[in-house]
């Protein structure tokens, strides 16, 4: 999962947890804030009455009555001034039932005991409970939209900073990792960051990739000029080999181990020549200029392997398009892979086995398969028999282990696309994507 996914659901899952608690927490919430502004109104209301008294005196209420009773219209609000006992003394805030022309109500009542002339009087300012919550509906639903609507406002910027947080990593990604073929070639320019984490991984990625260059670079060369060394002192023996067994009176044990060493030579021979083409194609000394027709290219590697196919009287089964034709590529490379293909092919096959090799159009490009009714390639061995000099484990026909580390190279150097299917005792298919 990419970073930025994670940030992202990390953010969503958060805030989605902070719009549940709230969701939970909300009634309760309201409730409180509706309680502790009633009470704040009845303090205000005492207030009032209170300096009325002062200034006005108790009559102004009362008017000759023992007592005063207001109440609005619906019931919701009344204010009552009684007397009470001289040793009562209250000052609070609590729920309470009142009968008002017959109807009980629920009222939130503030009850204060003040004295006046001697006697003490009870004041009560009451406010009924329904007129306290018959608001806290519309207000928990305008509440929870308005959280939603900040909640929404807030993940757009988050993920807008994020995306720009995270727009130097992105392309560390695609610049450095994505899409990259070895080597690397071309100047590689810093990303430009404020954040000292990319930037440090960015200079290191790109100092990795340079150590990596030159280490290729070096190889190349070694191998390059090891092949090409090798080549003189490999035939100048193969010479004087071929001048030995020529001489007169040459005991027959003696030729035959020359002829044994000379196999050898030849091999060694065919190693360098393998080392040195790989390492010519990974310098690009070969131009990419020529116009090749699969089929007939296929047809001319079929004839020169005839014999092969003879001994082991193996059935080849060519179905390409006609016209197809391969532009920009270099018709001795292109002779290299196919040949080592089919000539895998035969050899790992079995006996009256046979060889298809067809074509088709994708979408990405034009694809040949080479497939073989052979040994297989056990499941294991498949990513590694790329690797240069790895053998495969028949042990009758096990080669040098370069032949298709030559395919490979080639395939790199066209950029084709190349991939291996194959199940042991089943067979062998080698498919190859050209590019269009």
């Amino acid at each position: 999962m990419k970073l930025s996914t994670k940030l992202l659901l990390f953010i969503s899952s958060s805030k989605l947890i902070i719009v549940i608690i709230f969701i939970l927490l909300l009634p309760m919430l309201v409730e409180q804030i509706a309680s502790e502004y009633t009470n704040y109104i009845l303090g205000q209301q005492k207030t009032k009455v209170l300096a009325d008294l002062e200034q006005n005196g108790l009559q102004y209420y009362l008017q000759g009555d023992k007592e005063y009773g207001s109440y609005t219209m619906l019931k919701e609000e009344y204010i009552a001034i009684e007397p009470a006992p001289a040793d009562l003394h209250i000052d609070n805030i609590k729920e309470s039932q009142r009968i008002v022309e017959h109807d009980t109500l629920n009222y939130r009542i503030l009850s204060y005991t003040f004295q006046d002339k001697g006697q003490t009087y009870l004041l009560e300012i009451g406010k009924t409970v329904n007129s306290i919550t018959q608001y806290n509906k519309p207000l928990q639903r305008f509440t929870l939209y308005t959280l939603i609507v900040l909640i929404a406002f807030t993940l757009v910027i988050d993920l807008s900073f994020l995306r720009l947080l995270i727009r130097p990593l992105n392309k560390i990604i695609k610049t450095r990792l994505l899409n990259r073929k070895f080597p690397f070639k071309g100047q590689q320019i810093s990303i430009k960051t404020s954040t000292y984490d990319f930037r440090y991984l960015d200079e290191s990625l790109l100092l990795l990739m340079k150590q990596v260059n030159e280490a290729f670079e070096k190889e190349k060369e070694f191998t390059a000029n090891a092949s090409h060394e090798l080549m003189t002192p490999i035939s100048v023996l193969q010479s004087k080999m071929e001048n030995l067994l020529t001489e007169e009176g040459l005991e027959e044990p003696f030729a035959q181990h020359i002829v044994e060493m000379m196999k050898t030579l030849t091999r060694l021979k065919k190693i360098s020549s393998s080392l040195l083409l790989i390492s010519r194609i990974d310098n690009a000394q070969f131009a990419r200029k020529d116009l090749v027709y699969p089929l007939e290219l296929v047809r001319e590697i079929l004839e020169e392997l005839a014999i092969k196919l003879e001994e082991k009287q193996i059935e080849t089964k060519v179905n390409l398009t006609i016209n197809q034709n391969l532009a920009n590529v270099n018709r001795d490379l292109l002779f290299h892979l196919f040949y080592n293909l089919i000539n895998n092919a035969i050899k790992f096959n079995q006996a009256h086995g046979r060889i298809y090799i067809s074509d088709r159009i994708l979408i990405p490009g034009y694809e040949i398969s080479i497939r073989d009714t052979g040994v297989g390639i056990p499941e294991a061995q498949i990513p590694f028999i790329f690797d240069r000099f790895k053998k495969s484990t028949d042990g009758e026909n096990s080669g040098y282990g370069l032949g298709l580390t030559i395919v490979k190279s080639i395939c790199n150097y066209h950029h084709i696309a190349l991939s291996v299917e194959s199940d042991t005792d089943q067979g062998t298919v080698f498919k190859l994507l050209f590019p269009i």
